[in-house]
């Protein structure tokens, strides 16, 4: 189950590319202001009806943020910015910020803390903006919040998920009385193994809420391993590290198809999985994550397969 990602096995035959079709329907893709500029138009990078995400950096001024958004709604794609709690920090500032989305056609949010250590204001995390009801108010019909298979030491320096899962029971509960459509989606790791097991502890601890899991698109080893350090990635980095070791490798284009056939072969064993879509983070590009997409995505029924 824990290959190593992008290591095909040797006279191994195409595994799983019907599970992978079907298991790459509905995926989302995160990107940055800067990064998304880049792009002429997404129309012709990704399928329509593509999830975008819009990741909020901390110093990212909220016109950056709004004026993508606009741009990618009038493109035709579904548009979800991150709102960082500790980036916004104040109940005033997150009523402008929605009121300015909401006129830009957004509707749907991902809601996290933000990971800033200090703290701006009276928002602190996730919940304080759940709380708040101004989601509702500014007429948002999709929340998703975040989550970490392999734990996050900002919130759990020693390595427990016990306050994380406590976290996510709340968030479930929360979402079981608001008409808002809710959701996890998870940070990127490197082995199946882990999210699987996440995914079925989940379930133990009565957490309803789908999985929307986090994979990162095709890249250079070396940008990955840079991304995973910041980014907190744990146990899994083991992956890189191996990688890096094998010098023969060292330079060989890193993708997630075996991590991705992995979960895709468990979903179709197990229909009541409750990880439902994957999200790529494209580390190494959003041309070249839309280009790896297309091609496995298409493996069955043509571009609605993954629509």
């Amino acid at each position: 189950m824990a290959r190593i990602l992008g290591f095909p096995r040797r006279g191994a035959a195409p595994r799983g590319s019907a599970a992978l079709a079907a298991f790459l329907r509905g995926f989302s893709m995160e990107v940055m202001p800067r990064t998304a500029a880049k792009i002429p138009d997404f129309r012709a990078v990704l399928p329509e009806g593509t999830r975008i995400y819009i990741a909020h950096v901390d110093g990212t001024p909220i016109g950056d943020m709004v004026s993508t958004a606009r741009r990618l709604r009038a493109e035709g794609f579904p548009v979800m910015p991150h709102v960082p709690a500790r980036v916004v920090a104040t109940k005033a500032r997150l009523a402008d910020w929605l009121a300015r989305y909401a006129d830009a056609g957004v509707s749907e949010a991902l809601l996290l803390a933000g990971g800033v250590s200090e703290l701006r204001g009276e928002l602190h995390h996730s919940m304080h903006l759940l709380e708040t009801g101004l989601f509702d108010a500014h007429g948002f019909t999709r929340l998703h919040v975040a989550g970490h298979p392999e734990g996050n030491r900002d919130i759990a320096p020693d390595g427990s998920d016990t306050a994380l899962m406590e976290a996510l029971r709340w968030k479930a509960a929360f979402g079981a009385r608001t008409d808002a459509r809710m959701a996890i989606v998870t940070q990127f790791g490197f082995e199946s193994a882990p999210m699987i097991d996440w995914a079925q502890r989940l379930r133990a601890e009565g957490i309803g809420l789908p999985v929307h899991i986090g994979v990162a698109g095709p890249a250079k080893l070396q940008t990955l391993v840079k991304f995973a350090m910041s980014c907190g990635v744990g146990p899994s980095m083991r992956v890189l590290t191996r990688r890096a070791a094998d010098v023969s490798r060292l330079l060989l284009p890193f993708t997630p198809l075996d991590i991705l056939t992995d979960l895709a072969e468990y979903r179709a064993a197990n229909p009541g999985f409750n990880i439902e879509a994957v999200h790529f983070f494209p580390l190494g590009g959003i041309t070249a994550t839309g280009a790896f997409v297309d091609e496995h995505g298409r493996a069955v029924g043509g571009a609605a397969a993954y629509a």
